[in-house]
């Protein structure tokens, strides 16, 4: 399985995790929903040079000139609330993509909030049969959403080939990942992979609760 971390090699993308890190630059929603977004569009980017392609004449006002199209079809899948500003960077770049959604959601199972369950609520999705499934969310801290989403998606059919996308993961969501999904046909996707997650099972240092800073708190 591949994992491709885009702190790799020095880009603008550095820029955006460090604002979006930033304590006093999260105060800012639109500025921090617009930095995610800016990340989802920059990794698509990416993965649009993994896609097949053939050439295609097309007709211009003065003639025709021959194109590199892809012809892979594409299946942009989130999870509610947190994945939506990453799911747009995504759209906005395969903007002709059938679009997946599904509400899981972390619930803790002790009374100190060390024991982390993930539940399954909502699913919306075309078929992703023979397409590439590009599953966005911002955070992969113990790689549980990942994939009970996953497991939600292949209800509706046996994708070509699997994205899993991040900003920030861990390498023991990596791991989930690794064990859960197709290894022959999955790449995972991420800006950046920290150290490991503390006791309540957030990223350290990641950023924080990326819904939250998305969108406000939740009651």
């Amino acid at each position: 399985m591949k994992i491709i971390n885009l702190s790799d090699t020095n880009s603008i993308v550095n820029q955006y995790l460090a604002e979006i890190r930033d304590k006093d630059y999260q105060k800012n929603r639109l500025l921090f929903r617009n930095n995610i977004m800016r990340i989802g569009e920059m990794m698509a980017y990416e993965i649009s040079k993994t896609l097949d392609y053939e050439t295609k004449d097309i007709a211009t006002p003065l003639g025709i000139s021959k194109v590199n199209m892809p012809t892979d079809k594409i299946v942009l899948a989130t999870i509610f609330r947190a994945g939506l500003p990453f799911h747009t960077g995504f759209l906005n770049v395969f903007d002709h993509a059938g679009n997946a959604f599904v509400s899981a959601y972390r619930e803790y199972t002790d009374e100190e909030h060390h024991q982390v369950g993930i539940h399954v609520e909502y699913l919306a999705t075309p078929s992703i049969n023979e397409k590439n499934l590009i599953i966005a969310d911002p955070m992969l801290a113990t790689g549980g959403s990942m994939e009970l989403g996953y497991k939600a998606f292949l209800s509706k059919g046996v994708p070509k080939r699997i994205h899993v996308c991040c900003v920030i993961a861990t390498p023991e969501g990596l791991d989930t990942i690794k064990q859960a999904f197709p290894e022959e046909k999955t790449t995972i996707w991420c800006a950046a992979i920290d150290p490991g997650l503390n006791e309540h099972k957030y990223i350290v240092p990641g950023f924080g609760d990326a819904g939250d800073l998305c969108f406000g708190d939740k009651v």
